[in-house]
């Protein structure tokens, strides 16, 4: 009876073995920044969110705040919404990269990652700067916005790609070299 649960013993440990490496990989890189206002990473991803939003016209800065760890959002003349590690995306990204290395399938595997890893990345700075537009715009439907709307989008993306992962490259049959001549 243990041998028919075997395949799914080893998918669900092999999970967990990678979930919790990178996540403990992730937390060392947040104790390095404990002293900071914010990790460079996490800058970053606000620094492309706020250009994103001025390019859409909402004159948007930065303002960092070493006390709390997080960078304000100053969307025309108005503090909007902050920053924190939360928001980054990593934790999401480390969720997806766990699944889809479960399921190794060589160089594909780390091609899609990378795909995969570009794409929830543009999707976070994206929902960052939207939220953000949406609390200028539209504040009452920040609650909304925030809880319901836009973690559907990223987790949606989220399962998008490990179907497009598990049907395409997965349960995909390798193809056979063979010498036969028919």
């Amino acid at each position: 009876m243990f041998k028919d649960f075997l395949p799914i013993l080893k998918v669900i440990l092999r999970f967990i073995f990678i979930y919790l490496f990178l996540l403990f990989a992730y937390q060392f890189y947040l104790n390095y920044f404990e002293n900071s206002p914010i990790d460079p990473f996490s800058k970053w991803v606000a620094s492309q969110s706020s250009y994103c939003q001025n390019i859409l016209g909402f004159k948007t800065e930065l303002v960092d705040q070493a006390k709390f760890h997080t960078t304000w959002f100053y969307v025309n003349e108005n503090y909007i919404s902050r920053m924190v590690e939360g928001c980054n995306g990593i934790s999401i990204m480390i969720l997806f990269v766990a699944f889809i290395f479960v399921f190794y399938k060589g160089t594909k595997t780390f091609i899609f990652t990378g795909i995969g890893l570009v794409i929830i990345h543009l999707m976070n700075v994206f929902r960052i700067a939207l939220l953000n537009i949406i609390l200028v715009k539209f504040p009452e439907y920040d609650h909304m916005a925030h809880d319901y709307l836009f973690p559907a989008i990223i987790y949606g993306t989220i399962v998008v790609l490990w179907l497009v992962w598990v049907k395409y490259f997965v349960l995909k049959p390798e193809k056979k070299l063979t010498n036969e001549k028919f």
